[in-house]
């Protein structure tokens, strides 16, 4: 069908939690996260490169744990969710000193309506202090990055008693510290496989709210968005899309729109705060193996970070107290972040696929604007929504129903636009963005 519209003056109202939503982020439990930090904690290291046999001390134990308590969380979920342990040999290098067993611990929530489209909430269990190839010394790990861990587990336990429409994988990975090795195999799996991942979240680092100089924003996290895709397009698609001024609306960008828009609300009681580079300076994450695949990716982290307690040996110097101890953790705020999780996570899943193949006709001068998209599977209607340039957040809205081209009295020129299918539960999806067709 085709169509057109007057003058959009619609102002986009953020996607809030409807009620199954909100009983499955009231039901996080600050002291549930407390409980899985500790435990984790409780394995000495979780260093890589640790024991991977004992059954008290070191990775191997942790993962362990892991994967017994996903089981639990999958046997109450009516069949549909399913635990598995991948794992794989990498070979020494830089850091990892000798070759090594590394073992992800997955929890897969099948959809009931399309189980080919796949959402990943993801945390690393392994953990290092000061001397990244040690194995033997203590590395708690409580905020690096057991506090990531603790949400997709947490989460894991909620939504397994849910119906979800698409796939969720709950993903703790392992060989962070040594070089994205857990996360790198799980993208690179899940690309060979063909799978349609249309999100990845990854938490890391998202345990305290505030550092040792007091510096404490309790209320708000951290959200790293990568923004010219440059691992998967090719030079002449970069130059498509700097000509474009695209440079800020790629999949990641979208998909970190989406993000702010529906986990900064009163049930989350947070707000996102949008980092517009993939990661903070001299650091990396597991997101970056996803982005890499050409999966849309974001990164949480804490608003303050304190590097006393990461990376550290447990020690005392001058009084100063390192090393990354439960003690500086903050579970309600951790809870809170995992709030934030579960409210993109769940909106992501339930709401119909990202518009693909979306076009904006350049073929004559006109101060209108022609969009063309493919059908997206279980969308009831779509929406154009539209912001200036220079702003970050989409602004307007435009309803424009189940059609799959729209003309708008809106000039191209004038305005950034995006496309986002709705279902028939109201749920919506992130923007696609048009390219010159």
């Amino acid at each position: 069908m085709v169509s057109s519209s007057a003058w959009p003056s619609q102002l986009l109202v953020p996607q809030q939690p409807n009620p199954e939503l909100t009983s499955i982020l009231n039901q996080i439990d600050p002291a549930r996260i407390e409980a899985i930090i500790k435990k984790l904690v409780s394995f000495g290291t979780r260093s890589t490169l640790s024991n991977q046999t004992d059954p008290v001390r070191g990775i191997g134990a942790a993962r362990d744990w892991i994967a017994s308590q996903m089981q639990e969380f999958a046997s109450a979920s009516n069949g549909r969710m399913t635990v598995d342990v991948p794992s794989y040999l990498q070979t020494a290098t830089g850091s990892l000193t000798s070759d090594t067993i590394i073992s992800n611990v997955v929890a897969t929530l099948k959809g009931s309506q399309e189980p080919n489209r796949i959402y990943v909430v993801s945390g690393h269990y392994d953990s290092r202090n000061t001397n990244n190839s040690d194995g033997i010394n203590d590395a708690p790990g409580a905020d690096d990055d057991g506090s990531g861990t603790a949400i997709s587990m947490e989460l894991a336990r909620i939504m397994a008693t849910h119906d979800s429409k698409t796939t969720i994988m709950f993903a703790c990975v392992a060989g962070e510290e040594q070089g994205l090795f857990g996360s790198n195999f799980m993208a690179e799996q899940l690309k060979a496989a063909g799978a349609d991942v249309q999100g990845m979240l990854d938490n890391d680092i998202v345990g305290p709210a505030g550092d040792t100089n007091s510096i404490v924003d309790p209320f708000s996290i951290r959200m790293f968005v990568q923004g010219v895709p440059t691992d998967v397009e090719t030079l002449a698609q970069i130059q498509s899309r700097v000509s474009l001024g695209a440079e800020n609306d790629s999949p990641a960008r979208q998909l970190g729109r989406f993000a702010a828009e529906v986990g900064t609300n009163l049930i989350t009681n947070m707000t996102v705060q949008t980092v517009w580079r993939p990661d903070r300076f001299l650091r990396g994450g597991d997101h970056e193996s996803f982005l890499k695949q050409g999966f849309p990716a974001v990164r949480f982290t804490e608003p303050n970070e304190d590097f006393a307690h990461q990376h550290q040996d447990v020690r005392v110097v001058d009084g100063v107290q390192f090393g990354d101890l439960v003690e500086f953790c903050d579970f309600e705020f951790n809870a809170r972040v995992g709030k934030v999780n579960g409210a993109v996570l769940w909106s992501l899943a339930q709401a119909p696929g990202t518009p693909q193949n979306v076009a904006m006709d350049t073929s004559v001068l006109t101060n209108n604007s022609t969009l063309t998209w493919d059908a997206v599977l279980n969308a009831a209607s779509y929406e154009i929504v539209w912001r200036a340039s220079d702003v970050a957040q989409w602004t307007h809205v435009i309803p424009v129903g189940n059609v799959t081209k729209m003309t708008i009295l809106l000039s191209k020129d004038n305005a950034q636009l995006g496309v986002r299918a709705v279902g028939s539960d109201g749920y919506k999806s992130p923007a696609g963005f048009p390219f010159a067709g």
